[in-house]
């Protein structure tokens, strides 16, 4: 695969064969995790959503008092990036920025960021899964809630977790004692007939899947106390690798034995809209 980068000695961008793709061993975002990224999906060399996937990594880089990342540049690099893997039909573009060298510590340095656009193929997305509940809590009120940092080894763990117990997908609970969200997912449920999803207030990502279903299909955005999961007649998760895929089981739980027809038609719903417009 090739990749393109900016930064760390590659100036303004350039495409390159991924083991000529360096980047110096003191960048911030080995050191400490100090970045942000987005995942974007491509199909035949065109970029979901890549301008909302965009605006969010500037809300992420500014959350975690970065400076704004030159998006204009980033989207020329993706396009260079597609352009040089053609091949792949259906490609994970993952988007990458560090805020550059710095010391070997939590203080920031004065280098300038770095910028990579890598990908590989996106694997097929299954009918339906099952998930787990993760035994540690997100912390709605830290300093990195709601942002998409490259600072994810809860992730890593919590979705270690879930693989050993068979599920594709942990699900985390956050401080308060309410649903949250996935290690790379939103969650929406149907209680009481209705089609809820976290509101961003107990510390989810702002999912753009999720926004988009919002909008097309609806939902309401209300806290779900854990102790209610036993009550839900439908559950799907919403992301870029997983579009709307329903959840049949969560831990040893049934919670339908086929995807509902809430959640057929949210997923019929976002598959049309989503194949009209590539850049909502």
């Amino acid at each position: 695969m090739r990749v393109w980068i900016a930064g760390a000695g590659h100036g303004r961008g350039a495409v390159l064969e991924e083991k000529e793709a360096l980047i110096p061993v003191v960048d911030h975002g080995v050191t400490v995790g100090d970045g942000v990224f987005e995942t974007v999906r491509a199909r035949n060399g065109r970029p979901f959503a890549l301008t909302r996937h965009l605006k969010r990594l500037a809300r992420s880089a500014t959350g975690l008092g970065m400076d704004e990342p030159d998006l204009e540049l980033i989207a020329d690099g993706v396009a260079r990036a597609l352009e040089a893997n053609a091949e792949v039909t259906d490609a994970r573009v993952r988007i990458t920025v560090t805020d550059g060298t710095g010391p070997l510590g939590s203080g920031r340095g004065e280098g300038e960021q770095t910028m990579i656009v890598a990908m590989s193929p996106f694997p097929g997305i299954a009918p339906h899964t099952t998930v787990a509940l993760a035994p540690w809590p997100r912390n709605e009120f830290g300093a990195l809630a709601g942002l998409k940092t490259t600072s994810y080894a809860d992730n890593v763990r919590a979705l270690a977790y879930a693989s050993e117990r068979g599920a594709s997908e942990a699900i985390f609970r956050n401080i308060s004692g309410n649903l949250c969200e996935g290690t790379g997912s939103n969650v929406f449920v149907v209680l009481d007939g209705r089609l809820v999803t976290p509101p961003l207030s107990a510390g989810p990502l702002a999912g753009i899947t999720r926004e988009l279903v919002l909008e097309w299909f609806g939902g309401e955005e209300e806290d779900v106390p854990m102790e209610r999961l036993p009550e839900i007649t439908e559950a799907f998760l919403t992301s870029t690798g997983r579009d709307v895929q329903p959840i049949l089981a969560i831990d040893d739980r049934t919670v339908s034995a086929e995807p509902g027809p809430i959640t057929l038609k949210a997923m019929a719903v976002f598959a049309e809209r989503s194949a009209d417009d590539q850049d909502p």
